[in-house]
């Protein structure tokens, strides 16, 4: 991504997600009690776990949390939180996918990929951002350098207990940002990232699908009230983000759609919520959405569970 975008987006970013998260929790825990919930049960086991951060980061740490919070197994209390973000990830596709129906109804409503909005005489300098060349050498030092931000992640949650894909995506900011990677390096990395969303999205997506996606959760919970409860909560979230964005000089699509990305199931998720509406540019604000609000979410839940439970 553009230095600039990125500045400019980055700090931006967290307005919509944070108002989303606020506004989807009331909304999604009043629906859920409107249809016969119990309001800690609409809150903990529906609602946050949508805008947890998926499956690894989110439902596991969760559903542990739950368990030694209530003193019972965490099997059980895993299978009820896995449902609610499965749901919610369905629901944040639809979304997505309607949003970009909407892009294409309303044009000025989106950036085509573009967060904020910038003045016309950015232009030509994003677009000469965009132009770069490569050699076998810049790839494979990009990749280098992916796997080597990559282990100092997994060894921060090794030592300290930090989550991995947090740590690392910190980094990966922090060396654009402060523009500690190279720009051959850079030229390498964007390469890479236009190969793999250009020929590996797609067959990614079917491999989970069959092989990763449990069916059998996703059917249990097909219970009416967990699936409006879901959907009201994912379009809380994706509405707010459109106003609030708006507010704030970004595209409301397009922050519409990273706040969709809040509810997602993890990476995976990211990326199916984003092919939806045609939207790969926004991959580093979807991870920072479903990685760090994510993150902040669990904590917050948690530390809530344990007071009022």
């Amino acid at each position: 991504m553009d230095r600039r975008t990125l500045i400019k987006g980055f700090v931006r970013v967290f307005i919509p997600v944070a108002s989303g998260s606020v506004v989807a929790a009331l909304v999604g825990t009043g629906v859920g009690v409107a249809l016969g919930m119990k309001a800690q049960h609409a809150l903990f086991f529906v609602v946050v776990p949508i805008m947890a951060g998926g499956v690894g980061e989110g439902a596991l740490p969760l559903s542990a949390g739950y368990a030694q919070i209530l003193g019972i197994e965490q099997g059980p209390l895993f299978a009820q939180v896995l449902s609610a973000v499965m749901l919610g990830n369905i629901a944040a596709i639809c979304c997505a996918g309607l949003l970009s129906y909407l892009g294409t109804c309303r044009p000025k409503l989106t950036g085509n990929g573009r967060l904020t909005v910038v003045e016309s005489n950015d232009g030509p300098a994003n677009s000469a951002a965009l132009s770069f060349e490569f050699d076998v050498s810049s790839v494979a030092s990009a990749g280098a350098t992916a796997i080597a931000l990559y282990l100092l992640g997994a060894l921060s949650q090794q030592l300290f207990g930090w989550p991995a894909p947090v740590v690392m995506l910190v980094l990966v900011v922090s060396a654009q940002l402060f523009q500690v990677v190279s720009p051959r390096v850079r030229s390498g990395a964007r390469f890479m990232y236009g190969f793999f969303s250009t020929a590996v999205t797609y067959p990614l997506m079917f491999v989970i699908s069959i092989a990763m996606t449990p069916w059998g959760e996703i059917v249990t919970a097909f219970h009416w009230i967990n699936i409006v409860t879901a959907v009201s909560t994912v379009l809380a979230l994706t509405t707010t983000g459109f106003f609030v964005g708006r507010l704030i000089g970004m595209y409301p699509i397009e922050a519409a759609i990273v706040n969709a990305t809040h509810s997602g199931l993890g990476g995976t998720g990211d990326v199916a919520i984003l092919t939806a509406p045609n939207r790969m540019e926004l991959m580093p604000f979807a991870q920072i959405a479903t990685r760090i609000g994510g993150a902040v979410t669990v904590m917050t839940a948690l530390a809530a569970f344990a007071d009022f439970r």
